[in-house]
């Protein structure tokens, strides 16, 4: 089996972090999602890689090169355009060829793993296993509807009244069978190649598709609020430990965990967490901080009260004059703030 990780996409979702980085570097317990991605594919056996890159490709390839550091071999396939699931499918079939392959976003975390899905599919091998999860509205997804016996009746695209609130979560197991199928379908309405369709054309002609439901820990990673609660998340396996990484430095200062601070950071005169990520080189004087992401290079100096915010990589956040304010903040790379009473 081989994988086809898509990680293209502008992720508008998530600017303004998402003009200067591919939101698939935005890190959760500070480890890029795609790395988390990439490990649960691993975990499943598969170890050819191909990801799907857009205009950030550069960026991708220097944090996650050839894959050898995560026990895998990866391959780059540009899609210059961002038309569809079912197009990247059309652009990696060299890289497929007739091998079975489980196809995974890779801006979605799925923490508690898919190796369990995986074997079933490879002991089933059903044309298609689409993997779906329960929420509260379905509109804004994929959805799968069954029929009586359980079966996949229907897969629609972000439906406007949903008979289902069963989800596609962004990971797909699919048979050579898949390709005939991509082949064949048309762009919807917004004019891209849509896997919904493809899946559908495979079940009208009675193929076998199957779908199976993850009961772990789900987040789409598309918002800020998103990538702030899967930290949460995250870091909660930690319980109240502190990770401090080495040539990182906590002078005078009170960290309540869970929590990680990055190699080469400086935290002095602080009072940081629970639930706070600090990457690399950062470095944060007289500061409180909790429920916080800090990217790499990030300084935060005499800011007395920030919570639930992101910091972008080399961004700068200090106070014009000293104040008791709490704020909250979604700060892009390379900006700088000055925070007034």
């Amino acid at each position: 089996m081989r994988a086809l990780v898509l990680s293209g996409g502008s992720g508008t979702r998530l600017r303004p972090f998402s003009y200067s980085m591919p939101k698939q570097l935005i890190p959760i317990a500070n480890r890029p999602v795609l790395e988390h991605v990439l490990d649960n594919i691993r975990d499943c056996g598969v170890t050819e890689v191909g990801i799907v890159v857009g205009h950030w490709s550069s960026e991708i390839a220097r944090v996650i090169g050839d894959g050898g550091r995560l026990g895998m071999r990866v391959t780059y396939i540009p899609q210059h355009e961002p038309l569809g699931l079912a197009h990247a499918v059309r652009l990696a079939r060299p890289f497929l060829g007739d091998d079975d392959f489980v196809m995974y976003l890779g801006d979605n975390m799925l923490p508690d793993g898919i190796a369990g899905i995986a074997e079933d599919f490879r002991a089933e091998r059903p044309a298609a296993q689409v993997v779906v999860h329960r929420v509260p509205d379905p509109r804004e997804f994929g959805v799968v509807e069954l029929d009586a016996a359980g079966g996949v009746r229907r897969l629609v695209e972000k439906p406007a009244h949903p008979l289902s609130d069963l989800a596609l979560v962004g990971v797909y197991f699919f048979t050579a069978a898949i390709h005939e199928a991509v082949e064949a379908i048309r762009p919807s309405r917004r004019g891209e190649l849509e896997i919904t369709d493809a899946i559908q054309w495979m079940l009208a002609r009675g193929a076998a598709v199957k779908a199976t439901e993850y009961r772990g820990y789900w987040k789409d990673t598309g918002k800020a609020e998103d990538v702030l609660e899967c930290n949460r998340r995250l870091l909660g396996a930690l319980g109240d430990q502190v990770l401090v990484a080495p040539g990182a430095r906590v002078v005078r200062s009170v960290v309540t965990g869970p929590a990680i601070i990055g190699p080469g950071t400086l935290v002095e005169d602080c009072h940081l967490g629970p639930n706070v990520s600090v990457g690399e080189g950062c470095v944060l004087r007289g500061t409180r901080l909790a429920d916080s992401i800090v990217l790499d290079g990030a300084s935060i100096s005499d800011v007395p009260g920030l919570y639930g915010s992101i910091i972008g990589r080399g961004a700068v956040v200090g106070p014009t004059r000293p104040g008791a304010a709490r704020h909250r903040l979604l700060v892009g790379d390379h900006t700088r703030v000055e925070i007034s009473a």
